[in-house]
């Protein structure tokens, strides 16, 4: 393996969001991993609300989401590995889904009560603007998606017993 675990700091790098995903399959120079589940889901105070106890709640259908990284390290179904998708682009993907849609939605229909001053025609302004805001958040979605900024990037092996926390 020769591979380090610890290494220095980069401070010019964009920081990291860690995961620990198991490889299920491999297709040509491509590796399928299924994200594994962190051991403090469901044991937080939250865990009834966010639905990580139970069968075909949000969290479950999640935890079996499988995506694919480059292969260029030679990992074997069964490995564990440690990916990482860049905080930066994390912001990035989040603004797009949801701060991109819900300004739209709210400058046309403020501006549609200001020039108007009718509640049908905010109702109808605000409705336009939301799948106008939309619109914009698939467009840039997809330019993400092309660039490759989505994709998680393969970070290292896990060590044993290595969970998201440690």
């Amino acid at each position: 393996m020769g591979e380090s675990a610890y290494s220095a700091t980069d401070y010019s790098a964009p920081a990291m969001i860690e995961g620990i995903a198991l490889v299920v399959a491999l297709e040509g120079n491509m590796a399928w991993l299924v994200p594994e589940q962190g051991s403090s889901c469901g044991s937080c105070a939250s865990a009834s609300a966010c639905g990580s106890k139970g069968i075909g709640t949000t969290a479950s259908r999640l935890e079996m989401r499988r995506f694919r990284i480059d292969n260029g390290a030679n990992l074997a179904v069964g490995e564990r590995v440690v990916f990482g998708i860049r905080e930066n682009v994390l912001l990035k993907a989040s603004i797009t889904a949801y701060a991109v849609p819900l300004a739209a939605m709210l400058f046309a229909g403020s501006l549609a009560q200001w020039k108007f001053g009718s509640d049908l025609a905010t109702m109808a302004a605000t409705v336009a603007g939301l799948v106008i805001g939309l619109g914009i958040s698939r467009v840039e979605a997809v330019r993400l998606h092309t660039r490759g900024e989505l994709a998680p990037l393969f970070l290292r092996r896990a060590r044993p017993g290595e969970t998201c926390n440690s």
